[in-house]
C-alpha cells in the first residue's frame, strides 16, 4: 500500500510505502484490552487505615447481672462507645462492629489489591499494529468524530520534524487542511461531577497525534496546540493511538517515522 507525501506547502512530492505494520486487521476488542492495560499502570492504590474504626474505646457487657449491661433498654447487645454516664444510664452510640450505626466499614478497600491488568507481549504488539492500521483507515477515524482533510490519510515530508515554533507549526496544519480539526479540538467543557474540585474543571479534546522519527524540535513547539500530541515512534502505545480505547485516532506520519517503524520492525 502506498500513501502520497505532502509538503507543508501541501504540494505532492512522491509516494511512499506502508510497512507490514499497517496491513494489520482491525480488532476493537484487542485494542481496547490493551488500552485499559497502560491505564491500569497510571492508578494509585488507595485504601482505608488498618486500624480504622477501631482506635476508640468500647464496651457492652452480655451479662445480665453487670454494669454497663444493655439489658432492659430495648436495644440490640452490640458494642458500644459511651460518650456520657449517668448512673446506669448511658448516652452510647454503636461501634467498632460493621453492621451497627456508626460502626466501621466491613470491607473497605485495600491498599495492598493488585489493580494492574496484564496483557500477553504479542498480544499487545498485535494491538498496536491493528491501532496503526486504523490510524490510516478513513471510515474508522470519520467514525471516531474527527474532521478530515479530503486527501486524507498521507504521509507529511521529513521537513515537518524540524519546525520549531508553534505558530508555524499551525500555518502547516492549516495548509494541509486540518483547520475543522483544530477547532474540535480546541474546544472545552466543564466536568460533570466531583472531578471539578480536584483539579481537573476542564475536559478537552483528543485531537491530531504527529508521528515522528525521534525527540525533534516539533514537539516543544507543537506542546501548547490544544489536542496536538507529538510522540516518537518508537514510543507508542495503544492509548495513544485509541484514546479511551476508540481507534482511528487521526494521525500524521512523517517519512522518517514510517522509516524508523520499517527499518526496526517495530511492533513485530
Amino acid at each position: 500500500m502506498k500513501l502520497p507525501i505532502m509538503s507543508t506547502q501541501r504540494t505532492k512530492k512522491g509516494e511512499q510505502n506502508l510497512p507490514v505494520q499497517f496491513q494489520e486487521e482491525y480488532r476493537p476488542d484487542l485494542i481496547a484490552r490493551a488500552v485499559r492495560a497502560v491505564q491500569s499502570h497510571t492508578r494509585q492504590s488507595y485504601g482505608a487505615s488498618a486500624a480504622a474504626g477501631l482506635r476508640h474505646s468500647h464496651n457492652v457487657s452480655k451479662r445480665r447481672r453487670n454494669y454497663r449491661t444493655s439489658y432492659g433498654k430495648g436495644i440490640s447487645r452490640v458494642a458500644r462507645k459511651i460518650h456520657t454516664r449517668r448512673g446506669t444510664q448511658m448516652g452510647w452510640v454503636g461501634t467498632f462492629s460493621p453492621q451497627t450505626v456508626g460502626g466501621r466499614r466491613a470491607h473497605p478497600p485495600k491498599a495492598a489489591t493488585i489493580r494492574v491488568q496484564e496483557i500477553n507481549q504479542k498480544e499487545k504488539r498485535k494491538a498496536i499494529r491493528s491501532a496503526i492500521a486504523a490510524t490510516i483507515n478513513k471510515t474508522v477515524v470519520i467514525q471516531r468524530g474527527h474532521r478530515l482533510p479530503l486527501d486524507y490519510p498521507f504521509v507529511i515530508a521529513a521537513e515537518f520534524e524540524t519546525v520549531d515554533k508553534t505558530k508555524d507549526v499551525e500555518k502547516a496544519l492549516v495548509t494541509l487542511g486540518f483547520t475543522a480539526e483544530l477547532a474540535r479540538s480546541s474546544q472545552v467543557k466543564v466536568r460533570a461531577g466531583k472531578g471539578k474540585r480536584r483539579g481537573r474543571k476542564y475536559q478537552g479534546k483528543k485531537g491530531l497525534l504527529v508521528v515522528v522519527s525521534k525527540a525533534c524540535p516539533l514537539q516543544q513547539a507543537a506542546s501548547n496546540i490544544p489536542g496536538v500530541d507529538v510522540v516518537a515512534v518508537n514510543a507508542l502505545n495503544a492509548d495513544i493511538l485509541a484514546p479511551g480505547t476508540m481507534p482511528g485516532r487521526i494521525t500524521l506520519w512523517t517519512e522518517q517515522a514510517i522509516e524508523e517503524l520499517s527499518t526496526h520492525k517495530l511492533f513485530m
